[in-house]
This record gives C-alpha cells, sequence and structure tokens, in this order.
C-alpha cells in the first residue's frame, strides 16, 4: 500500500472536530468519514470529506447514497472548500441540494484571556434543564444526541443561571483528537432576554481556562455562515475564518 499524504491544516481541523462530535454509528471510506446519528444534526449525518476515499469519485459517491439509503437517511456529505471544491461541484452537478454554508472559526485560548468565572458552572454531564434548553433552540433530541455529547474523552457543559434559578445560557466544550491540541466549541446560546450582557463572552473564556489546565492550545467552533451576529461576536472574541464548508443533501433521485 502507498503511504498516505498527511492532512492539510484544513483536514487536519475537520478530523479533529468530528472527534469531538461522534456520531451514533461511523464507518469509514479511505479516509472519508460517514456518520449517522438517527438524522440529529448534519455534522452527525453526513459524510466527512478528507484525504481520499481510495475509490474512484464517482464510485465514492455512489458508496455514500447507498450507505445512507440502507439507514433511511438522505445522503449527506460535509465538503470542505476550497480544498474539494471540484467535489463539492461534481455533487452540485448531480442535483444534491446546498444547504446553509457553515464557517470554521479558530483562535489560540492564550488570546481567548482565558479565566475563571465563579457565576458560570461547567458540569461534567448535562442536565435535564440544560438538554432541554438547547432542544428548545435546536429542535427535539433523540436519544443518539446524549451519547453525541457525553462520549469525547474531556468534556464540560457550560451553564448560567440567572438570580431566580433559571438556565439562561448554555455552551458545550470538549478536547478530544489524540493530540489534545483543540477545545471545540458548540451549543453556545444565550436567552433572548440577557443577550448584550456578555455571558457567551464569559463561557467561552471560563471553557478556554478548562481546557488550557488541560494542555490544550487551540479553539474551534463551527457556525453558519448566514448567522451574522453570531460571526461578529466570534470576530470580536478573537476568533477568525479558517475555512468554511458545503453543506449537500440529496433529497431527490
Amino acid at each position: 500500500m502507498p503511504a498516505r499524504r498527511r492532512f492539510t491544516p484544513t483536514e487536519a481541523i475537520e478530523h479533529a472536530a468530528a472527534a469531538g462530535w461522534r456520531p451514533k454509528e461511523l464507518a469509514t471510506l479511505g479516509d472519508w468519514m460517514l456518520r449517522a446519528t438517527d438524522g440529529w444534526t448534519q455534522r452527525g449525518n453526513s459524510a466527512l470529506a478528507i484525504g481520499s476515499p481510495d475509490l474512484p469519485q464517482d464510485e465514492a459517491i455512489a458508496f455514500v447514497e447507498e450507505w445512507y439509503r440502507e439507514r433511511g437517511l438522505p445522503p449527506a456529505m460535509s465538503v470542505p472548500v476550497p480544498l474539494f471544491q471540484r467535489l463539492d461541484d461534481d455533487l452540485a452537478r448531480r442535483g444534491w441540494t446546498a444547504m446553509p454554508v457553515t464557517q470554521v472559526m479558530v483562535a489560540r485560548l492564550a488570546d481567548l484571556s482565558p479565566s475563571i468565572d465563579g457565576e458560570i458552572i461547567l458540569a461534567t454531564s448535562p442536565s435535564e434543564e440544560w438538554l432541554t434548553t438547547v432542544a428548545g433552540r435546536k429542535g427535539p433530541l433523540p436519544p443518539a444526541a446524549r451519547n453525541v455529547l457525553t462520549d469525547v474523552p474531556e468534556v464540560r457543559f457550560g451553564e448560567w443561571y440567572d438570580q431566580g434559578g433559571a438556565l439562561r445560557a448554555t455552551a458545550r466544550g470538549c478536547v478530544a483528537d489524540p493530540d489534545g491540541r483543540w477545545l471545540g466549541l458548540s451549543l453556545i446560546g444565550v436567552d433572548d432576554r440577557f443577550r448584550r450582557q456578555g455571558l457567551a463572552k464569559r463561557l467561552v473564556r471560563t471553557l478556554a481556562a478548562w481546557a488550557s489546565d488541560l494542555g490544550a492550545q487551540d479553539c474551534y467552533l463551527q457556525v453558519e455562515q448566514r448567522n451574522t451576529p453570531a460571526v461578529a461576536l466570534y470576530e470580536r472574541l478573537g476568533f477568525a475564518v479558517h475555512h468554511t464548508y458545503s453543506s449537500r443533501r440529496l433529497l431527490t433521485d
């Protein structure tokens, strides 16, 4: 077997991010990662195109289509661009529907000014209130969602409660890549009535401090490009766009 090429920085970040969002079912096609999680989230139910599938592109796409159909799911792919622009263009020609483009933003933990906030709680597992709050923003969570959220080497669930004891802000942070380099942030959300009070910033910084203590050095998050308020917030915190990925589904034959 010929030696496999090393991942590019874009592929390495995508690989680290995939480790932080483990699907219910995972298969590989060469370097491609085929993921299925009862339909919950694009990341958990799409083939991640990194490296090589070890097949001609036509055959690889056909394999992906069949794999998802066998599971009763629409074939879906997450394609880093412009690195795999030719693949994305091929999917477009085949009638795969484009979903919202996702930006992958990165920052050095040192630049996030890590600090401990006594009012931010970092739990080792998601409370029922945390799960209910996230479901209110993201839609119902299937049983497999809890495994996705917790089945990683190191994870914390950020919580902020108002004076009445109601949960008003949430976030998830994990360090899951083999090198322990990356803090992955997700599910950052603040109740509409409590926005513009710096709660998202406090959650991020508290999780950054936790990850720094574990030896992590960098941080990534994924946000839809069209979510301009969130993108602007992360830019103010010190994040910059590293790359984007195209999400596509084959909704009709």
